[in-house]
């Protein structure tokens, strides 16, 4: 049974564990970069690159990698009769946004990594954990017909949504707050090349009913789109929905518009825990980033720049512990995360709670496409497009709600108790 033994493992090689892999190398640490798959790799996803995602990216220093790529400036919001071009908010985020195929994206940030030091483990499974007294002291890797087990100090645990390492250190999935499924796929267009994202917020399956999610269409720089549906769902009231069936309505009825040509490809979904719905995130030596942390935005459905975040707020706890005799980060991990993202995930999650109503969306609809102010700011706060360096009226009355949100949770993102 090979062993390998490594200052830090991170395991899955996606945005978020890919990030954290570069930055924990480029300060000195050494580092085992683990994915069950073989990169490059495909990954259910919109593809979509916020402003957030773009920031992100160049601070890894891939802004060649981003000329590559699709870029937009804003999103094209349809719906109830209305047609609205909404550009990103800008000041000191970027004032574009992009969009790139998740094995392109997955495989250029894992590149990243690697050249800053990282050692790649792939076609390897994470079967189990060893712990002791909740510090993980290896992992054991299923790799072909051999069983891999990699010791490490510290672990970082990038595994996506369903986190089969996460289920094994005692994640827990909150599915009674709001959550999404949504499915996605590619087909060529001869509008490719459009500067905008489009996304319909009046979404109807095959029989006419409105639906609390949305379709998109987000131009891709090979020729395609990536089109897709997500809707919103809790466990009161679960998503009882074909998503395939939906996504080829939608593809229908788009077809004109986009000059989609040829059939739907490569179709694939995923689930996605949002606003931070899962507690047991962190242990004595061990953190939950992206996905497996539910860091993804309730009211658009937004993760890898989260993910990407948080890989390198991971990094930075770790650097900063390394000279500790003993770390803990059961307490502190989830508590930077809700300092960074609680009032924006409690709100949000709240307001998303309030689509899956019968009637709220027929509602709230027709009236917010009537304004286009309304909507300008509606697409700041839905992308998260608010830090504590904002200090306008939006950004303060944003935070507010985020407070008081919080003070009415029950149960707070990442597991915090109220």
């Amino acid at each position: 049974m090979p062993e390998l033994r490594t200052d830090v493992l991170v395991v899955g090689a996606g945005p978020a564990g890919s990030a954290a892999a570069a930055w924990c190398a480029r300060q000195g640490m050494d580092v085992v970069l683990a994915d069950q798959a073989v990169f490059p790799r495909d990954k259910a996803c919109g593809d979509g690159l916020t402003p957030r995602a773009i920031s992100e990216l160049n601070r890894l220093g891939m802004a060649d990698f981003l000329s590559g790529c699709a870029r937009n400036d804003g999103l094209r919001a349809a719906g109830f009769g209305k047609t609205l071009l909404l550009r990103w908010p800008g000041g000191h985020w970027p004032d574009h946004g992009g969009a790139s195929p998740r094995r392109r994206l997955d495989n250029a940030v894992r590149d990243i990594a690697l050249t800053a030091g990282a050692t790649p483990l792939e076609g390897a499974r994470a079967l189990d954990a060893q712990v002791e007294s909740g510090r993980v002291t290896s992992v054991h890797f299923r790799k072909a017909d051999d069983v891999t087990t990699v010791h490490a100090d510290r672990i970082i645990i990038a595994d996506g949504a369903k986190s089969s390492l996460g289920r094994v250190l005692g994640r827990q999935w909150y599915r009674d707050t709001v959550y999404g499924v949504a499915s996605r796929a590619y087909i060529e267009s001869e509008r490719h090349d459009d500067p905008w994202i489009s996304s319909h917020l009046e979404l109807r399956d095959d029989e006419g009913t409105l639906l609390s999610g949305y379709g998109w269409v987000f131009p891709l720089a090979d020729g395609g789109v990536n089109i897709g549906v997500g809707t919103l769902a809790t466990e009161k009231r679960p998503a009882d929905i074909n998503l395939r069936s939906l996504l080829a309505t939608y593809t229908a009825a788009r077809r004109d518009d986009w000059k989609l040509r040829g059939e739907l490809r490569d179709f694939a979904s995923s689930p996605l825990p949002m606003g931070g719905a899962v507690s047991g995130i962190a242990g004595v030596n061990w953190v939950m980033i992206g996905d497996a942390a539910a860091c993804v935005n309730p009211l658009n459905g937004e993760g890898i720049d989260y993910g990407l975040e948080t890989g390198r707020l991971a990094a930075e706890l770790f650097a900063d512990s390394a000279s500790q005799v003993r770390s803990n980060f059961t307490t502190s991990w989830p508590e930077i995360l809700n300092h960074h993202y609680g009032q924006a995930f409690s709100i949000a999650r709240r307001l998303g709670n309030l689509l899956t109503v019968p009637g709220f969306l027929t509602a709230a609809g027709p009236l917010g496409m009537r304004s286009t102010p309304l909507m300008r700011l509606a697409l700041r706060w839905m992308g998260n497009l608010v830090d504590e360096s904002d200090h306008d009226t939006a950004a303060r009355l944003w935070r507010a709600a985020g407070r008081a949100s919080l003070r009415l949770d029950n149960r707070r993102p990442f597991g915090i108790a109220a």
